[in-house]
């Protein structure tokens, strides 16, 4: 349970920086290409002002030519600006973390610290804590889950703050998982958008080093004005989100399904502890022959044919997995037999095979 919610956490960290450093990247590139537009911008128009002071004729033709320079690097010095007003939006509306959000603007903003924990929490204790909480707290979480508008979201939490908590997201990210086995895709959806909210609201919580519950109206105010880049952002988050529950429902499945042959196959084990569909599987196609026939002169003409070490070998592992059972008297006569004398237990389908004739 606590493994799922770190692996989100991970993953919504690792998305972070990724686009913190796709964000800087983008940036340095815009400084350095607007700095030389503007660099060979001034020395065109340095050399132009030079020129004109010459009034020679061979320089009335360099002038035209840097005049031509000028006027385009005057229109890319107006595209540079266009493109760093551009990023400058662009970066107002990435998602708060410790990195956008440790500026000036927001140096006198006062909230409430996170308390710290006097001691580390053992598994054993958070996964008390989180039963205990769900016990308490299901029917509002389960409320969250199904709710579908930035507003009625908001509200819930302000009318149950306590609901903003990891115990909340391990909650929520457990069912999406049970209703994409249960094959409730579009609940499951529904459900992981609310998951993916709350798991911002953490992260974002983090970031800040407060309680959860002291910023998780920012986070509401901050989606609810945000441009295309961030709401993008967070779909992109949220369908990586879905991939991985998808892929934690199909592993659960199949661990199911290989638990439930395991103990079909422990029910068909025969006395000796042998599988009777793996040794039917590995005779040889004249025995399985016999078999499907229930033709014991049949299997007699067969075993005849072998080697007695290879009648002896595949007669045992039939008796084993419950293919062939002796009758009675061979059984007691078997019983009687030390385990050093010989065993052609082969010889059992003769004897059989001789009371019937």
């Amino acid at each position: 349970m606590l493994l799922i919610s770190k692996s989100t956490t991970c993953y919504l960290l690792q998305a972070r920086v990724e686009r913190m450093e796709e964000a800087q990247k983008e940036r340095e590139e815009y400084e350095k290409a607007c700095g030389d537009c503007q660099r060979k911008l001034g020395e065109c128009q340095k050399k132009l002002k030079d020129l004109m002071l010459l009034g020679t004729d061979d320089a009335k033709k360099d002038i035209e030519k840097l005049q031509a320079e000028v006027k385009q690097l005057k229109k890319e010095e107006k595209d540079w600006d266009k493109k760093g007003t551009s990023l400058k939006k662009k970066e107002k509306s990435m998602p708060w973390n410790v990195d956008t959000l440790s500026k000036e603007g927001f140096s006198k903003s006062v909230i409430n610290a996170a308390p710290e924990s006097s001691k580390a929490e053992t598994e054993e204790d958070k996964e008390k804590k989180h039963r205990t909480f769900v016990e308490k707290y299901e029917k509002q979480i389960k409320h969250f889950g199904m709710l579908s508008h930035w507003d009625d979201s908001q509200k819930h939490l302000s009318d149950n703050p306590h609901l903003v908590s990891e115990e909340t997201a391990n909650y929520l990210v457990i069912w999406c998982i049970d209703l994409e086995v249960e094959e409730k895709h579009a609940l499951m959806e529904q459900v992981a958008h609310q998951t993916i909210v709350m798991q911002f609201i953490l992260e974002l919580a983090k970031s800040l080093k407060v309680d959860p519950r002291a910023c998780f109206r920012q986070f509401f105010t901050k989606i609810k004005t945000a441009d295309k880049q961030y709401i993008e952002a967070f779909n992109d988050e949220l369908g990586a989100f879905k991939e991985r529950v998808k892929g934690r429902a199909q592993a659960r499945i199949e661990k199911a399904m290989k638990e439930y042959e395991e103990e079909e196959r422990q029910k068909r084990l025969g006395p000796g502890g042998l599988d009777p569909v793996e040794v039917y599987e590995s005779l040889p196609v004249e025995m399985k022959n016999c078999f499907d026939s229930k033709d014991i002169q049949m299997l007699q003409d067969v075993i005849s044919k072998l080697e007695p070490t290879d009648a002896k070998y595949y007669m045992q592992r039939c008796i084993d997995s419950g293919l062939w059972i002796p009758n009675a008297k061979a059984a007691e006569e078997e019983g009687e037999k030390s385990a050093e004398d010989e065993d052609p237990v082969y010889e059992e389908v003769k004897k059989e095979s001789s009371e019937e004739k």
